[in-house]
């Protein structure tokens, strides 16, 4: 009923994505957890309601992880264009697919795609370390990928865990391209990329802030 009055004045909504896989010494949830906070802090002040995270996305090269589920990239992209259509279909005509992981990325074409064929919606795509977070978070530390630093958050800790206290050097990137599952299991060994494993709290503060501004910002003036 509340939505039933909201889409009277409004039809934007916020789909976070995310995945479940293994990210180091933080929670196997990560990506969906910091998809759809960050969507909460930047939908909030606007009234723009934000539905839960869809919790898996496209991982297979975790797959020698164990807490690694992976979808088929067809399998998600199914799943998102009928979400979208779903949504359409109840009246939202604005939708902001607010992605936490990189593996997804093949949504953003079905965003554009899904836009094209419906001259009264619109999907947007938006990275939740968007460019002008992204500048952020290599201003503050050039180093650090996967599992480092930059998604180390409290709400992405786990308890009793202790982070080890030097950065790892980076992974060997051409040797990551050809691996297996198994092969970069071997290769990455605790699961981070490489880089600082946290950094001061106020770091951390800096690019939250720049994430959240940059997906309300997207939230307000991206549409066409």
């Amino acid at each position: 009923m509340q939505l039933e009055d909201y889409l009277e004045r409004d039809d934007r909504i916020v789909l976070p994505l995310g995945s479940t896989e293994q990210h180091a010494y933080l929670s196997l949830g990560t990506d969906a957890i910091l998809a759809e906070r960050v969507a909460v802090e930047a939908a909030e002040p606007l009234g723009v309601p934000v539905l839960p995270a869809v919790p898996f996305g496209i991982t297979p090269s975790f797959a020698a992880f164990p807490g690694s589920p992976s979808l088929r990239t067809e399998t998600l992209l199914t799943v998102v264009r009928d979400l979208l259509d779903s949504l359409h279909g109840q009246g939202f005509r604005r939708i902001l697919l607010l992605n936490g992981h990189g593996g997804n990325a093949p949504v953003r074409s079905l965003a554009r795609e899904w836009t094209a064929t419906h001259a009264d919606g619109q999907a947007l795509y938006h990275e939740w370390f968007g460019p002008q977070t992204y500048a952020v978070i290599r201003e503050l530390e050039p180093d650090g990928q996967h599992a480092s630093w930059w998604e180390n958050f409290p709400w992405t800790r786990l308890a009793g865990v202790d982070l080890p206290k030097e950065p790892k050097p980076p992974m060997d990137e051409g040797a990551y391209e050809v691996a297996d599952a198994r092969g970069i299991r071997e290769l990455l060994v605790d699961g981070s990329f490489g880089g600082p494993y946290e950094r001061p709290q106020e770091d951390l503060e800096r690019v939250w802030q720049a994430a959240v501004a940059e997906a309300r910002k997207r939230l307000e003036t991206g549409w066409r």
